[in-house]
């Protein structure tokens, strides 16, 4: 499945590092910031987290909401929250549906190896839940500033 800027984005309905839903149409009514990373306390995910963590005020204050997303289970996110003093939510995909959703699921490449993982991206939801815009070459270390342009 392909996303566009200026499509509706997909609902979704999954559990964050506590076992509680969260809901894309929960948020209505502020921008949402929904990022897919690979792997929790990876160098670049970690990165990636903390950029977004020390910048994290500038994102409320900005309107945003932050929301990660991987395929790690609620305990790993659970630990990466504890580790890194996350403020934001992570969601366990552990079944990939939001993945698919998304179209974030792919086919990779990785030192001549091939196999299926999180294509790292960031979609900004608009107020209305519109796809704003997309973020596909992702700078873990300055991921915040790319969001904020």
């Amino acid at each position: 499945m392909t996303i566009e800027i200026g499509q509706k984005a997909p609902e979704f309905n999954a559990k964050d590092q506590n076992g509680d839903i969260i809901t894309l149409s929960q948020f209505k009514g502020k921008k949402v910031v929904l990022y897919f990373y690979p792997r929790d306390s990876t160098p670049g995910c970690t990165a990636q987290a903390c950029d977004l963590r020390d910048n994290y005020n500038t994102l409320l204050e900005k309107g945003f909401v932050v929301l990660g997303i991987s395929t790690d289970t609620e305990k790993k996110h659970q630990n990466f929250i504890t580790k890194y003093d996350l403020p934001f939510p992570l969601i366990a995909d552990t079944d990939k549906v939001v993945h698919e959703l998304y179209g974030r699921w792919q086919l990779k490449k990785f030192m001549g190896k091939e196999s299926m993982g999180t294509v790292r991206t960031t979609f900004i939801i608009d107020e209305n839940g519109m796809i704003e815009d997309i973020i596909s070459k992702v700078k873990t270390k300055e991921h915040a500033a790319q969001i904020l342009k």
